[in-house]
């Protein structure tokens, strides 16, 4: 028997720094000990080794199978010599044989040591990655612990993992030991370990400060429906109401800006724009333009999801915003393609709009008739149909 002073000990300091379960450690050493074994004996030999969680000790045994002619002696024994181990023996069954002194050497030592780093190196990626794709699509917070060019080196507790150019925002700058929340968009696992890909550019990160911040979103009050941003610039975000007494709006946004404030500071001062989710997508595309005045919004292809915006002449810079972001982060919230034109050349283009209208309008019939047909055929019956 081998005993292993002070393993209960030894085994919780392991488990609460590097997150491995005592089993897994007993399950490492008993497999290094039967890697020991059969390279000091035989690779051909059945080991079996079993530990005590309580007391550390460990029982090795050999198994050898009861036969009346021996082929081979590392895996059979006689009924004779078998039944001065285990009197109930019989042929073709298995007895344990227990090795008392396995008196290792280099090799065998060496080898054991090498299992038990292998096992422990495995169980460690392993307990990382499952606690890390638990926290995939979370806020965590991390600190900087080295900067090395553009790149930060974030310290996670359990983990490292690097905050990427592409993933800041821009003009944000940290420092050595400062602690920054980040979103976790993604985590794998490969032969090389975790991998924590992490963002403070990603649009979730705005959806979860603002579920953190807003109490009546995280308790389904007020529902965030859709999130744009252009990272250290401007960001929209839509909402609305599941209460009718309780404005989607004003909530999120606070007294004076009061709940929005922090969220802003935390996004390196980006401009915040919160507003109100219709499900009519006229009054939807209009409330997404904002602050621009919208004189009205026209439907040019539902199945394209394509819209002409119409907007006062001098509001035309305001609706498409400084180097284009609000119409962007516009297009980005509510998924249609804008074409955003003032009411002067809208004036110019009323035939041409008028005709795609037109078209679009006809175009829906056609396809209404031809679901009714396809509909009607499966149910085998007639029906009226509108003419194309």
């Amino acid at each position: 028997m081998i005993s292993i002073d002070n393993f209960p000990q030894v085994a919780s300091q392991i488990e609460s720094e590097r997150g491995i379960s005592r089993d897994i450690l007993i399950s490492a050493i008993e497999t290094a000990l039967i890697s020991a074994c059969k390279k000091r004996l035989s690779e051909e030999v059945v080991i079996h080794a079993f530990m005590n969680a309580e007391t550390g000790d460990v029982k090795i045994y050999q198994i050898k199978t009861v036969v009346k002619t021996i082929s081979s002696t590392n895996t059979e024994i006689t009924l004779k010599d078998a039944k001065t181990i285990d009197p109930e023996a019989k042929m073709d069954s298995e007895v344990r044989i227990e090795i008392t002194n396995p008196q290792f050497g280099r090799i065998a030592a060496q080898t054991a040591k090498q299992v038990i780093t292998q096992r422990i190196r495995e169980a460690e990626k392993t307990a990382t990655f499952e606690s890390f794709k638990d926290k995939e699509g979370q806020i965590i917070t991390g600190t900087i612990q080295r900067i090395e060019g553009k790149n930060y080196l974030i310290n996670l507790g359990q983990a490292e993992t690097i905050l990427y150019p592409k993933e800041q925002i821009p003009g944000e700058v940290f420092y050595q030991r400062d602690n920054i929340k980040i979103y976790v968009s993604k985590v794998e696992k490969d032969s090389k370990g975790t991998h924590i890909n992490i963002s403070r550019a990603h649009p979730d990160l705005l959806r979860k400060l603002v579920e953190l911040e807003i109490p009546e979103v995280q308790d389904g009050i007020i529902e965030i429906i859709s999130v744009s941003r252009e990272p250290g610039t401007r960001s929209k975000v839509a909402v609305k109401t599941n209460n009718p007494s309780i404005g989607a709006v004003g909530t999120c946004v606070g007294q004076m800006g009061s709940r929005i404030q922090p969220i802003t500071k935390e996004l390196f001062y980006e401009k915040i724009d919160v507003l109100e989710w219709n499900e009519d997508p006229k009054i939807f595309i209009s409330n997404a333009l904002k602050p621009a005045q919208i004189n009205q919004v026209i439907i040019t292809s539902e199945e394209d999801r394509t819209a002409i915006v119409v907007v006062p002449t001098d509001q035309l810079s305001l609706a498409i915003g400084k180097q284009g972001v609000n119409v962007r982060l516009a297009v980005k919230l509510t998924g249609w393609k804008l074409d955003i034109i003032s009411s002067e050349e809208y004036v110019r283009r009323a035939d041409e709009i008028s005709a795609l209208t037109h078209v679009s309008i006809v175009d829906k019939i056609q396809r209404d008739s031809q679901l009714l047909r396809e509909e009607n055929d499966l149910a085998g019956g007639e029906t009226s149909l509108p003419p194309d």
